[in-house]
């Protein structure tokens, strides 16, 4: 943009305003880029005092005046306002953001406002990169994109913890036996809120090849944390005639990609982010873009913690479920790059999981970066009716609820796999921001239904 003098119109939002020797300065800001323009009102301007008693922060304006290059510091051009109508005031005693630091904690209290700020401001432009990012990179290689249900039958993590879905009166639930007579139920059996598409991809995937969801997930999961949501949206793929390896591919050319791109669209904000939230972020996204991924086993990975003598607050053993403490350990301290783990003891993975030919671990792999940890979890699904229904009762589950699943181990069966990986979590690494209900508009979590 060059100041030439055009006269055009700005609308927008007055981010600040600052007086001096008869000339008010506003700082206005429509929401399109983190950077703001700045408005010159001199003296002469008609109505002076009338209009400039209502430009406080928060109120609304259009501006029409001459753009033309500016003499201060901070920004190229600004506008010589010629006229200004003001659509909405914001009293000062009443607006919750005037022009001084506030805490993560009170935005989140009015997640309705805080969009206005720079933080959130730059979270919402690049969610909304990194969402068209993720149709672009499954688009340009052929996958289909596949909504799959919100309400569901069957529990895809075989972890029990979904929110249930009823018409029946709570205040008085019909009863058969001492037992809640679903019978009634506007499904006429227990329904749920989806904790994952997966399961359903993996149908569409077994008839179209290559297929992805992205949508809203639920877990009922009583986490009070940094890193958890109740509802959080997720991407998950899934690929016909797909092992592991393949899987494996597929996943860290997928975030190469999105870090790419978001760094290639989204300079502004990310050299806020960078600067202003965590510093070292864009290079870390750099360096992962442009390295290749140590790919290693379980049992390699717990060797080398166990080499390590580290002092963890999780002691390390073979069969434990990874901690956060120790996939950072060995992406920040031991290989120093993304490390993909593999081969993990089937006791702690999913069901739906391919058993190994030691039958006691499965081709799962995660994606662990640094900063963070895992980011990605994934695996080869199995594709044998009589190894996947034995895994399913091991796991306490009942076959009769995936009869339509292990369906597709009966007719044309296929080597799959896939990914998935929360996608807050994901911006979350992008951006810096340290807690989970910071990326999202409106975060639900244990005691917070607030908007």
């Amino acid at each position: 943009m060059q100041g030439d003098g055009r006269v055009i119109p700005a609308e927008g939002w007055v981010r600040t305003r600052r007086d001096s020797k008869g000339v008010t300065f506003l700082e206005i800001n429509d929401g399109s880029t983190i950077k703001n323009l700045q408005v010159v009102i001199d003296q002469g301007f008609g109505g002076f005092d009338a209009v400039t008693a209502n430009l406080t922060t928060g109120s609304s304006v259009v501006v029409t005046g001459k753009l033309i290059a500016s003499p201060g510091q901070g920004q190229a051009v600004e506008i010589a306002a010629e006229s200004i109508e003001i659509l909405g005031t914001a009293p000062v005693d009443e607006f919750p953001l005037q022009k001084k630091k506030h805490s993560f904690e009170f935005l989140r209290e009015i997640a309705h406002i805080r969009p206005r700020t720079n933080s959130f401001g730059a979270v919402a432009r690049v969610r909304n990169a990194m969402s068209f990012a993720i149709h672009s990179f499954f688009q340009e290689r052929g996958f289909i994109y596949v909504h799959t249900p919100i309400i569901t039958g069957s529990d895809a993590e075989g972890a029990g913890e979904m929110f249930q879905v009823t018409t029946l009166p709570l205040e008085k639930v019909p009863l058969v036996e001492g037992r809640v007579d679903f019978g009634q139920d506007f499904f006429g059996k227990k329904a749920s809120l989806t904790v994952s598409g997966q399961l359903e991809g993996e149908t569409y995937a077994c008839a179209l090849k290559n297929i992805y969801t992205f949508g809203p997930t639920f877990r009922a999961e009583n986490s009070n944390t940094s890193r958890h949501l109740a509802e959080f949206w997720m991407i998950e793929p899934e690929m016909a005639f797909c092992d592991i390896t393949g899987n494996m591919d597929i996943a860290e050319d997928f975030l190469k990609y999105i870090f790419a791109y978001v760094l290639e669209k989204c300079p502004d904000d990310m050299d806020f982010f960078d600067s202003r939230i965590s510093k070292g972020v864009i290079d870390n996204l750099r360096q992962i873009a442009g390295s290749s991924f140590k790919r290693i086993s379980y049992t390699e990975a717990v060797d080398q913690l166990q080499k390590s003598k580290a002092s963890f607050e999780f002691p390390v053993s073979w069969g434990i479920d990874l901690q956060s403490e120790h996939e950072k350990f060995l992406t920040e301290q031991i290989y120093r790059q993304p490390v993909i783990i593999t081969d993990y003891p089937k006791q702690i993975k999913a069901f739906y999981m391919k058993l190994n030919d030691d039958n006691d671990t499965v081709r799962a792999m995660d994606i662990l970066v640094p900063r963070l940890g895992e980011i990605v979890g994934g695996s080869e699904r199995e594709a044998d009716y009589d190894r996947l229904k034995n895994r399913i009762v091991e796991c306490g589950l009942n076959p009769d609820d995936y009869w339509w699943y292990l369906d597709l181990r009966r007719y044309g069966s296929v080597p799959h796999s896939g990914f998935g990986l929360g996608f807050e979590r994901l911006i979350q690494f992008v951006t810096g921001m340290q807690n989970i209900r910071d990326v999202i508009p409106y975060p639900r979590a244990v005691n917070t239904l607030e908007f």
